[in-house]
């Protein structure tokens, strides 16, 4: 077969793939709106409004990211598809107020991705270490008529601290406000634990403990940021280490008919280290 009817057949199945894309999205689309049908949709489709489905919305995200942290595709392929109906509905419910519609989100993202992206889209020349520092400067640049409007304003309070850290961090650092090695990020964080521990020393103390603390967390996401690490995902980690660890210390002492309360510390230490070899040995045979 040439190259050329090698291309056409390809370009035909992927046309073939957009049309089957293209039916599913309109059924799920028309789902929806029989769901929120006045007459004979959902009674409880019906009850909703934009404020009482985004705890849903938020949910589902955080369903993803632990069905990605499992390696769990099947789960995964569920949970996208869940998230997915979360557009559709708060789209649904836009439209039926005359704000906008799917078709509006789907053009808006289209546009702006086509915008930010003119190194792929636009043929420019940009390299690689630039091209965070080009995708903050394009979204500034598209605000630049409502007059003068602060680099972290577009970082929203409505999210969990830790990922507002971050963002607020990475905007900062896009403009230039950032250290350029990793040497100062740590000694900043060794400034940070000190000054914590100065504070914790005194009487009466807890609202500047609790200040440092948050220095020091701030400090940790800096960190995470430098090193190329996602703090969210490395905490999550790092929970998933714990539970195991823990679920073996009280399997461990379930089947030896002890209660973890009664335990001393030490021995519970010991269980601990014991898990963590066993756990880690099982991991690196898999």
């Amino acid at each position: 077969m040439s190259d050329n009817l090698i291309k056409l057949y390809h370009s035909k199945k992927m046309a073939e793939k957009n049309i089957e894309t293209n039916n599913k999205i309109s059924e799920l689309l028309q789902i929806m709106g029989q769901l929120r049908e006045p007459k004979n949709g959902c009674p409880w489709d019906l009850q909703q409004n934009f404020e009482s489905i985004a705890p849903y919305t938020i949910e589902e995200a955080y369903e993803v990211a632990e069905a990605i942290q499992q390696a769990d595709m099947p789960a995964l392929r569920d949970e996208l598809g869940d998230l997915l109906f979360q557009v559709v509905f708060h789209s649904r419910l836009a439209e039926e107020q005359e704000l906008f519609n799917f078709d509006d989100v789907v053009t808006a993202i289209c546009e702006k991705l086509t915008h930010r992206h003119p190194h792929v889209f636009a043929g420019e020349n940009v390299p690689e270490e630039l091209l965070a520092n080009r995708w903050e400067a394009e979204k500034r640049k598209e605000k630049e008529g409502d007059g003068y409007v602060s680099v972290l304003n577009a970082v929203s309070v409505h999210q969990p601290a830790m990922n507002q850290a971050y963002k607020l961090q990475k905007k900062a650092a896009s403009v230039g406000f950032d250290w350029a090695s990793i040497e100062p990020v740590i000694e900043k964080l060794d400034e940070e634990i000190s000054e914590i521990k100065h504070e914790i020393k005194k009487h009466d103390n807890q609202r500047r403990i609790e200040e440092e603390l948050g220095d020091v967390l701030f400090s940790c996401i800096n960190l995470a940021r430098h090193v190329n690490v996602d703090p969210e995902w490395s905490l999550r980690g790092a929970n998933k280490r714990f539970s195991e660890r823990f679920t073996y210390i009280e399997q461990q002492l379930n089947s030896k008919r002890l209660k973890i309360e009664d335990c001393s510390i030490e021995m519970l230490d010991e269980l601990w280290n014991e898990a963590k070899k066993i756990i880690k040995r099982d991991a690196d045979s898999l």
